[in-house]
């Protein structure tokens, strides 16, 4: 059975704080766990009032304290945003605390607006070190640094599992030349999926890491209990997702929200959303596994899209019984 894991980007609601998204976090990891979701990832971004994650390796260690099983990780880390010896040190000192459950996706975008670059101290030329920042950091995570005399204490022979994230080819042939796991952003860069996964499985070199390809494709998920209710969700979702992008916080009326969703700009944005499967438990099931083949996937990585909290909890819930996911058991999925 293909593994479905989640991605959680600990959403700010309008009225909340990044507190109350933090115990949206922890409910939705245990209920995951509970459910038999693979994993969660969370997402390191910056100067986004809606999402709380900037800083994923605290965020991973407080969920971590509240989950006995589930695999937590960075999906991902921006890793031009750092020295590779910092990361290694955050995600050695989660391994050594939650041993075999923390991964490292790694990214190398910004997360952020160019003038929130210029304020974390980043140099826009950081990304052209990407491919020799990771080597840097796995030779710390495998304890063979490649900088004689520094080591990451922790970190050295954790041997943290690191992931190839990425949206376009250049992430797939860093992966396959790694040989590493690559991860495809296709939740919201649906574009290339295809050409990145096949010149991903094409052009993998066999590593100390990982002897075969191994895809995660991220593909966004809205189940409801009826069809009519999946649409609306899904409807509701992508106003949001257009005033969010485009009104940049400003409030329109219902008719003016209208022209914003059917303007070019607005359609852009909802094709962002392409792969999407929504629906009743039968047909999301159905979705992905088309999407699956389409993808060339090993994996799923599910970004929920209902409008509110309740409504992804259900969203997850169907998706776990619908996909056959093993729970613990009976009484702790109805309890989740």
């Amino acid at each position: 059975m293909l593994p479905l894991s989640l991605i959680d980007f600990a959403t700010v609601y309008d009225g909340e704080t990044p507190a109350d998204s933090y115990v949206r976090s922890v409910d939705m990891a245990q209920r995951a766990e509970a459910l038999g979701y693979s994993r969660i990832w969370y997402a390191e971004h910056h100067n986004m009032p809606s999402i709380s994650s900037a800083a994923p390796a605290v965020l991973i260690s407080h969920i971590g304290a509240h989950t006995r099983r589930i695999r937590l990780g960075a999906g991902g880390v921006m890793l031009p945003n750092h020295s590779p010896l910092t990361v290694a040190e955050q995600f050695g000192t989660l391994a050594e605390l939650y041993p075999g459950r923390i991964d490292l996706g790694l990214g190398r975008a910004p997360g952020t607006d160019m003038r929130t670059l210029q304020a974390l101290r980043r140099d826009p030329q950081d990304a052209e070190r990407f491919p020799s920042d990771v080597v840097e950091l796995q030779g710390y995570l495998s304890g063979s640094s490649r900088i004689p005399g520094v080591e990451a204490i922790p970190g050295r022979g954790t041997n943290v599992p690191l992931y190839i994230l990425g949206s376009s080819l250049f992430g797939a042939q860093l992966a396959a030349r790694l040989g590493l796991p690559y991860s495809f952003a296709s939740h919201f860069a649906p574009a290339a999926l295809e050409q990145a996964t096949t010149v991903y499985r094409e052009t993998f070199q066999p590593s100390e890491h990982l002897a075969e390809p191994y895809v995660i494709a991220a593909v966004n998920v809205t189940a409801a209990d009826t069809e009519e209710e999946a649409a609306e969700q899904t409807r509701l979702v992508r106003r949001n997702r257009v005033k969010a992008m485009v009104g940049r916080g400003r409030e329109f009326t219902e008719e003016e929200l209208d022209l914003l969703v059917d303007s070019p700009a607005g359609h852009q944005i909802i094709d962002m959303l392409r792969f999407t499967a929504q629906g009743t438990g039968d047909q999301v099931r159905e979705y992905l596994e088309r999407f699956t083949a389409q993808a060339q996937a090993d994996e799923l990585m599910v970004s929920l899209q209902s409008p509110t909290t309740e409504q992804s909890r259900r969203s997850m819930e169907i998706l776990a019984q619908a996909w056959g996911l093993p729970a613990e058991n009976d009484d702790a999925a109805a309890s989740a």
